[in-house]
């Protein structure tokens, strides 16, 4: 939504600064349409995060100190940690693995008649059952969580991780870039490639190729994370609430 409104001509109509929060939820935001949202109203975007599981809300960005892509800090009552994706042990400060809650507002019994389900979600570190979310990222050494990505969504090339949201963010800095969503291809060479696929500005289509683009890639990313196949479409699949749909560019892949 806040991706459609910061380009909408009617945008301005409405005295956004009069508004004492403005909040995003069930996605991450990308940093660049925050800051494309603030430089059209002048007004920041609080992001927050939580899953079904549980029930809503476990992060909140302190309001009047939010920080560009970060989803906040564990609301009160919650205690939350990053933890090896594979393995019940905890990762350092800035590593990057699985974000995992508990508290009050946590299933309890976890997912209706699927124990295997359930299991596979819970960890247990020294009293503690963690609720494992399915989602990567890290945290800073101010106690700020950061999401990058789906544990399904994760790239491995030759036994290197690349976060798909990473290319994302770099691709969307592109000036003829409109949307892209960036996937694995199953490689038996290499493990996956990275393939991003790209939807142009209206201009700039039939003038931007793929050469252009990896060579935008190249002081801003890690050799092994520049994609490797990028393919030019007129439209890119969505979830019901506007995201880029992942799941269904991997199965037209398939």
């Amino acid at each position: 939504m806040y991706e459609m409104l910061k380009d909408y001509e009617k945008t301005d109509r409405v005295p956004w600064k009069r508004l004492k929060v403005i909040l995003a939820g069930a996605d991450s935001l990308h940093e660049e349409t925050a800051r494309d949202w603030e430089e059209r109203t002048g007004t920041k975007i609080v992001e927050g995060y939580g899953m079904t599981e549980t029930t809503a809300t476990t992060h909140m960005s302190p309001i009047g100190n939010e920080q560009y892509g970060s989803i906040g800090v564990p609301i009160p009552g919650t205690m939350s940690a990053i933890l090896d994706p594979d393995e019940d042990k905890y990762l350092p400060v800035g590593e990057m693995g699985e974000i995992v809650s508990w508290g009050p507002q946590v299933t309890l019994k976890g997912y209706w008649k699927r124990e295997d389900a359930t299991k596979a979600c819970e960890a247990f570190i020294n009293g503690i059952r963690w609720w494992r979310t399915g989602d990567l990222g890290n945290m800073d050494e101010n106690g700020r969580f950061f999401v990058y990505d789906r544990k399904r969504d994760l790239i491995k090339y030759k036994g290197l991780r690349v976060f798909a949201r990473e290319v994302e963010e770099v691709l969307k800095t592109h000036p003829d870039v409109k949307e892209v969503g960036v996937i694995g291809v199953p490689d038996r060479f290499v493990g996956h490639n990275v393939k991003a696929v790209i939807v142009l500005e209206g201009d700039a289509r039939g003038r931007i190729n793929e050469t252009e683009i990896v060579k935008f890639c190249q002081d801003k990313l890690a050799h092994y994370k520049i994609p490797k196949i990028i393919e030019f479409v007129g439209e890119i699949p969505k979830t019901d609430i506007g995201k880029v749909s992942r799941r269904e560019i991997r199965e037209d892949v398939e």
